[in-house]
Parts: C-alpha cells; sequence; structure tokens
C-alpha cells in the first residue's frame, strides 16, 4: 500500500493506493453493475488507484459470453480515452456460474489461479454479492466450502465480502443473516455497504464536526435546538416493485441511509480517525435513541403511501396503480419521524426525520437549527424578531452546505436580515463529484472498513424499528386498536402528508422533554 500527500490550494489531502487485488462481483449481468460499480471501478483506474495487477472476473447465473459482457459494459463507460478503455476492459473476464453449484465454484477457483499466475504479487480477493440478498445465505457458504473465502490466521493475503442491503427485513431476520455470515467469515472481511456514507458530503460531517474548533464546542443542546434529516425522492418505486413492496420505506430508506446520517451528526468524537473507534461511537449513538411508544406512535411517526398527482403538469400514478403492486397494498411510500437522543449531549433536541418517494423534487439534506440569542441588546427588535442561525448539508443533487446567520444589510443604521454563506463543491473544485461507489469500492481494495456498517449498529437500529413494523402489521390485520398506527396518503408530486407537516411544527412542544 502506498500514500501520497497533494497540497493543491492550500487543501491537504491524502490517497491510499490499494495493493494488487481480484475483484469478483456476483451479479455481474445486473444492473448495479453496469451502471455503479464498473463504471466507478474504470474511474478509479483513470485515477491510477487500481494496482496494474489488478483483474476483475464477473459471474452471473446468465449464459454470455466474454464478448457479450464486454459489449453490455461499453455503454456506461466513458469512452472519451478508447484506447485506456480498452486496456481497462482487458482486465476483466466472465464466468457463467450457479450459485448453488459447488463444482462452478471450483472452476472459479482455477480461473483465479490462473489469473494469480500472470502476476508476481499475491493478489488480495474482494467478492462483490451485486445480488438480491435472498442468495447471501447461498453464495456465503459456497465461497466457505469451496475454499475461496477462507483467510489463515494472519489475514493476508485477505478474502473480503462486500454486501449490499437489505440486511435483514426486522431483527430476527438480520440476528439470522448475521449467524449465518459468522459461520462463514470473520468480522473483519464482511463490508456492508451503505451508499449514502460515500457521499462527499456525509463524509464531511466529520471534517466540519471534528476539524473546525468553531463547530464542535456548540454542538449539543445547549446551542442547538433541532436538526432535520430529509430524504425526498420526486421518481416513484420504477422497476422495483416486486422487492419494495415487500420492504417499504422504512426498511428501503430509514433503517440505514437516514440513522446512519443521524449516526454521524450526532456522535460522540472518535479517539481517531479509524474504523473501530469511529463505528464504536455510532453504535453508542443508536442504541441511545430513544424507543418509540407504540401506544401513541402516531405522535411520534408518520407513514404514508402517494397517490395520483402531478408534476410540472405531468399526470403521474398512484403508488396501487404503479406496475406489479397489488390492488390493497399497505406499503408505505413515506415515513417521518420525530426521535430524541437520551444522552447529556442531545437531552431534548428533537431529530426529524423524513423521507419519500414520488416528492415535489429530488432532495437529501441536512439542516441543523441553531436557538436564539437569549436576548436581543438591540432596542427596536425583539427577540421573537430575530431568526434562527441554520447550518444546512446538501448531500444531492448539488452537494455543498450553506449557513444562513443575522447580519447587517445595507441601509438604515438598524437593519438585520439573513445572510447566507454558501459552497459547493462543483464550484468550487469544478470537476464532477465522484460517485460514492468510488469511494467504497477503494476503501474495500484497501481493507478499510470505516465508511461499513458493522453487525451490532444493525442489530441496533432493527432493534428500535421492528417493534413499529410489528404495530403497523398488526394494526393492518385490526388487532391492535388502541394503535395511531394509520396509513396517511399525499399527492404525487406534494411535498408529503399534511400529517408530517404537522409533527414537524410541534417541536416546542412541552411534551417533548
Amino acid at each position: 500500500m502506498s500514500i501520497y500527500n497533494n497540497y493543491h490550494g492550500g487543501a491537504l489531502c491524502t490517497e491510499s493506493r490499494p495493493q494488487a487485488n481480484l475483484l469478483v462481483i456476483f451479479g455481474a449481468s445486473g444492473d448495479l453493475t453496469r451502471r455503479k460499480l464498473m463504471p466507478a471501478l474504470y474511474q478509479l483506474y483513470r485515477r491510477g488507484l487500481l494496482h496494474e495487477d489488478s483483474y476483475i472476473v464477473g459471474c452471473a447465473r446468465s449464459a454470455l459470453s466474454q464478448t457479450q459482457f464486454l459489449s453490455g459494459l461499453r455503454g456506461f463507460l466513458s469512452d472519451e480515452e478508447p484506447e485506456r478503455l480498452e486496456h481497462f476492459l482487458q482486465r476483466l473476464s466472465y464466468l457463467h456460474l450457479a450459485y448453488d453449484n459447488l463444482s462452478d465454484y471450483a472452476r472459479l477457483a482455477h480461473h483465479i489461479e490462473s489469473i494469480q499466475a500472470k502476476v508476481d504479487s499475491e493478489l488480495n480477493h474482494l467478492f462483490y454479492l451485486a445480488t438480491p440478498a435472498s442468495l447471501y445465505p447461498v453464495i456465503v457458504p459456497m465461497l466457505h466450502r469451496s475454499g475461496l473465502s477462507v483467510e489463515d490466521y494472519s489475514g493476508k493475503p485477505w478474502r473480503h465480502v462486500v454486501l449490499e442491503k437489505p440486511f435483514g427485513k426486522d431483527l430476527e431476520s438480520a440476528e439470522a443473516l448475521d449467524r449465518m455470515l459468522h459461520q462463514s467469515l470473520q468480522e473483519r472481511q464482511i463490508y456492508r455497504i451503505d451508499h449514502y456514507l460515500g457521499k462527499e458530503t456525509v463524509q464531511n460531517i466529520l471534517m466540519l464536526r471534528f476539524a473546525n474548533i468553531i463547530f464542535e464546542p456548540i454542538w449539543n443542546s445547549s446551542y442547538i435546538e433541532h436538526v432535520q434529516i430529509s430524504t425526498a425522492e420526486s421518481v416513484g418505486v420504477e422497476r422495483r416493485a416486486g422487492y419494495y413492496d415487500a420492504a417499504g420505506q422504512l426498511r428501503d430508506m430509514f433503517q440505514n441511509h437516514m440513522l446512519a446520517m443521524l449516526s454521524l451528526v450526532a456522535m460522540e468524537p472518535p479517539a481517531q480517525f479509524e474504523a473501530e473507534a469511529l463505528r464504536d461511537e455510532q453504535v453508542k449513538l443508536i442504541r441511545a435513541i430513544r424507543p418509540l411508544p407504540i401506544e401513541s406512535i402516531g405522535q411520534h411517526l408518520i407513514r404514508a403511501q402517494y397517490g395520483p398527482g402531478e408534476i410540472a403538469g405531468q399526470a403521474l400514478p398512484g403508488y396501487l396503480e404503479e406496475e406489479n403492486v397489488p390492488a390493497q397494498s399497505r406499503t408505505e411510500t413515506y415515513v417521518a419521524a420525530k426521535l430524541f437522543i437520551d444522552n447529556w449531549r442531545w437531552r431534548g433536541v428533537p431529530f426529524y426525520l423524513r423521507t419519500g418517494k414520488r416528492l415535489s423534487r429530488k432532495l437529501s439534506e441536512i439542516a441543523i437549527t441553531f436557538k436564539k440569542p437569549p436576548h436581543s441588546i438591540f432596542a427596536q427588535l425583539d427577540i421573537e424578531n430575530l431568526q434562527r442561525d441554520v447550518l444546512v448539508l446538501n448531500v444531492q443533487p448539488d452537494e455543498g452546505m450553506s449557513l444562513s446567520i443575522q447580519a447587517k444589510q445595507p441601509g438604515p443604521k438598524l437593519c438585520i436580515g439573513h445572510l447566507n454563506l454558501e459552497f459547493s463543491y462543483a464550484q468550487q473544485f469544478g470537476a464532477q463529484m465522484p460517485d460514492a461507489y468510488e469511494r467504497l469500492l477503494l476503501d474495500c481494495m484497501l481493507g478499510d472498513q470505516t465508511l461499513f456498517i458493522r453487525s451490532d449498529a444493525i442489530a441496533a437500529a432493527w432493534k428500535l424499528l421492528t417493534p413499529i413494523l410489528q404495530a403497523w402489521q398488526r394494526s393492518d390485520k385490526q388487532q391492535l386498536p388502541g394503535c395511531s398506527c394509520a396509513l396517511h396518503h399525499y399527492q404525487a408530486g406534494s411535498e408529503g402528508p399534511a400529517a408530517a407537516e404537522k409533527l414537524f411544527t410541534q417541536w416546542r412542544s412541552l411534551n417533548d422533554c
């Protein structure tokens, strides 16, 4: 592993180059591989961050030839440098493989040995499961039985397995998945991807908090009034109805992306920027979230489903009208929650989380609203006239941040108004932002688990949310008449259900603490 430092425009940039890796992608004929993984790997290659002895093997059940496999990828890769692209494609190979056939894994092992024979260095192995989660209990044991994922006591060369969400559908299934994984793998070998953690602005939360003395001293209940974390999508379920209707927004977005961002915003400072120290603090934070009272769940959490609507004059179908969605589905497409963290730092501060599909625009942001000054020294201005300072971290589509403060406006002697201090990654650095998968794949090849989810964090999140899922299920079957578990509705293209807006305007309630 080599490290280079780059001083540019006053910035200290460090990046590690991985050793030689053999990356095996299961599900190589699928959309995730074509649209995300291969473009990210190609960009790493263009940046000089893919070792010259690294190779990529695609595996899938599709009976494709090598030529067909490469042809299916070309449309997703930049062809601005044809020679460089061809050189990258020479690193790729494809195997038709049945996931439950041990002899096919023997063929894969033989293919890997033939690649190893081409290079002088010993290759680390990275197995990426770009498959439905239902195949994890098939592929992971097969990798172990074939010896492909077995490490020696030193862990060098390493054998890592990368998993995409979902990591279970409730606490019981998550614990079963975890037991299955640890029958074949050690925790150090398991990389659970949440692609939101690879986004620049999400990573920047740590830099903003812990590299600037002006923020961390006021990052607590004495100065912060409330925090909002929002993830809105303008699209509907598209072609994912089969998966989505069995999952819903609480499982698909809230349990992983939303709680992961919350943990970074609210956790205590880790002792160092290192995987286990950082993930220890994330787990502590998730465990400190106050469980929601099921008997009054509607006062703390809203679920809703989109109906017909429109955006810019274009008619949009409701969720029940989407292809492959059951006519009587009760699956939620929107979730809003008011959470509290029971520790010294955040006592009494509400955290508002909302995420939904078919909303008016695509937006992901974290907004930290600070308290007003305790007293106004300006005789003509009541304290009620002063606005709150707000720090907004824009995660997507335009990554950056803004700080809204009170400042003197030109004109009269006493003229106070909002001033926005704004920063945009695109405007500041000019180049296209790297995709989150570039960061995460590079970290996988480096053996760095800092931005990956640990099993105890998953269990803590499911422990918080499983009672809610169970209450919804019982309520939908009319077995829990006392639960305020109503499924609300909102128009496609709107800002969401009215009940959620009411929830978000109640933050000053005396009952919040």
